[in-house]
């Protein structure tokens, strides 16, 4: 069996040699996924493990790096990683969404052929699947520039990862632990994925966790008069955070792979699936200060707290916490638009990020996307423009690239029908190398956030109240900052451009997970008639094949 795996492996490496160019490194990971016992907020839960960590390991890279992923799914139940922010340059295959991918079932394993191509940044990786990104499995991913790309501020003397997120203290589902919750009178139909596939809403979170731990159960450990990089980012299932330190300013610097203008702040509002990098100066008096991070825009509001922690530190923490903002929705919005792009500053290439001059592009499309929320046969469901997703029994991307159908290109309008919410495999067509408008529009009371795998885009506006062609004359169309999630603040807007380069079929999600779940996303497939290997790779040789096209073959024998 072990001779199996090695050839195997071998044949994966020399499938990569193949299709990538030779100078780009490989970086190899091993990664064993399971159950275990966590006590994040003081009570025991079913958590996912890598490697039996929680969180799970950082992955260090470098821009065009080639990152070898070989999952083993010790789980009770299929499970399946995407890649937060990764574009997966014609390669959507490999992302790692049940519309791109065959899960890996119990047992197996699968290895994820990944280039960072063209990319810097922070990100963070999730699982996918079910309701798995409520017990972990999360990681950070950061992505240096190589050595030659000139970065816009000193070598900082760390580098953190920073994961924050509201967390429940029901288990996402029975798993393993169904004996042991029946021996303790726990009903399984309490967990999170039961309530949500009962048609039920979830209730407020527990709390909220930094790296996995809760109330000071964090810390970071700085030298006096150095600089550190603290890589923050949400990957929460609903709310809103705002980040802070006490008695320091965080200097922004890169958003989602973005070199932003180095503007200075007392607090971050950090919305569910973002990723932000600060510099932190320990400019102060040798001592312990308190992280704080705290929901936004909640009646009740949800806080939890680390620490920063000098090296010569003279004492403990004292004071209170900070406090921060908590429901003012124009303070928010307005620091988002003072988030811009620093155009004198080179990104994953040596050319400057303002080279690319997305404001001089006319449109070709306009896509306008509506959130909804509603009951459909008496469940919860919620939908983008009246369309709630359902999955087929086969990926899309597997079931378009064997032409076995399943699916129907054009089953979700390009704007809001006005409709009640009905089911559908909603999926959009869109045409390779198409420079497009699109309007996320929230008539709701919440604030929500919207990401799209495979590409970043501009954030060119967002304002409240109804979105009309006349608030194009509000955009940026200048240092707009490039990003790949975006809020949408309530009964607001927010414009995005977006350049259709990648080819493939790309999920595009509401980022509160229970939504997700419930069925506010679709695919955006961008075609390219040519069907070649310059626009998009083959399905690769070692990717698992089910539903219908089980028993197939990735190549021709």
């Amino acid at each position: 069996m072990a001779l199996n795996s090695f050839r195997a492996f071998l044949s994966i490496f020399y499938l990569l040699c193949s299709i990538v160019a030779a100078e780009d490194p490989y970086r190899f990971f091993s990664w064993n996924v399971t159950y275990g016992d966590i006590y994040p907020l003081g009570v025991r839960q079913q958590g996912i493990l890598i490697n039996g960590q929680f969180p799970g390991p950082d992955i260090y890279s470098v821009t065009n790096d080639n990152l070898i992923i070989n999952v083993y799914n010790s789980l009770t139940e299929p499970f399946l990683l995407s890649w937060n922010g990764i574009q997966q340059r014609r390669n959507s295959y490999e992302d790692g969404v049940y519309g791109t991918t065959c899960p890996i079932p119990p047992g197996k394993n699968f290895t994820y052929i990944l280039q960072v191509k063209d990319q810097i940044g922070s990100f963070y990786y999730f699982p996918s699947l079910a309701f798995h990104k409520a017990a972990g499995g999360f990681g950070g991913i950061r992505i240096l520039s190589r050595p030659r790309i000139p970065v816009p501020f000193p070598d900082p003397a760390g580098d953190y990862t920073v994961l924050i997120g509201d967390w429940y203290k029901a288990n996402h589902t029975s798993g393993i632990y169904g004996a042991w919750m029946k021996a303790h009178q726990v009903n399984k139909d309490r967990t999170l994925q039961a309530i949500l596939d009962r048609g039920k809403k979830l209730h407020f979170p527990d709390g909220i966790l930094i790296n996995g731990r809760g109330p000071n159960g964090v810390s970071f450990t700085v030298e006096q008069g150095k600089t550190y990089r603290f890589r923050i980012s949400n990957v929460g299932l609903q709310n809103s955070l705002n980040f802070r330190i006490q008695g320091h300013k965080m200097v922004l610097v890169e958003v989602e792979g973005t070199h932003t203008l180095q503007t200075t702040y007392s607090s971050l509002d950090v919305h569910v699936g973002q990723s932000y990098s600060v510099l932190v100066t320990a400019d102060q008096p040798a001592q312990d200060y308190y992280i704080v991070v705290s929901t936004r825009f909640t009646s009740q509001v949800l806080t939890t707290t680390g620490i920063l922690r000098y090296s010569n530190s003279a004492g403990p923490v004292s004071g209170p916490p900070p406090g921060g903002p908590t429901i003012q929705i124009d303070w928010s919005l307005n620091q988002a638009r003072s988030i811009r792009t620093n155009l004198s500053a080179s990104g994953p290439r040596p050319n400057p990020q303002g080279s690319y001059h997305y404001g001089m592009i006319n449109t070709s499309r306009t896509i306008r996307l509506a959130s909804s929320a509603g009951q459909v046969n008496g469940k919860q469901r919620y939908a983008v423009n009246s369309v709630s997703f359902v999955p087929t029994d086969t990926p899309l991307k597997v079931a378009d690239f064997f032409k076995i159908g399943g699916f129907r290109v054009g089953s979700i309008s390009d704007y809001p029908t006005g409709g009640g919410i009905y089911l559908d495999t909603s999926v959009m067509g869109a045409d390779f190398r198409a420079f497009v408008e699109i309007v996320f529009e929230n008539p709701e009371d919440i604030v929500q956030s919207w990401h799209i795998d495979g590409y970043s885009f501009f954030v060119v506006g967002m304002d409240g109240g109804l979105w009309t062609p006349d608030r194009r004359n509000e955009y940026n169309l200048r240092d707009a900052v490039s990003r790949c999630t975006t809020q949408v603040y309530p009964k607001s807007w927010t414009a995005i451009y977006m350049a259709l380069d990648n080819v493939g079929m790309w999920n595009v999600r509401s980022e509160f997970w229970a939504r997700q779940y419930l069925g506010q996303q679709f695919y955006l497939r961008v075609y390219s008639p040519v069907e070649s290997i310059r626009d998009e790779f083959p399905i690769p040789k070692n990717a698992l094949l089910c539903g219908r096209a089980a028993g197939r073959r990735t190549r021709p024998l």
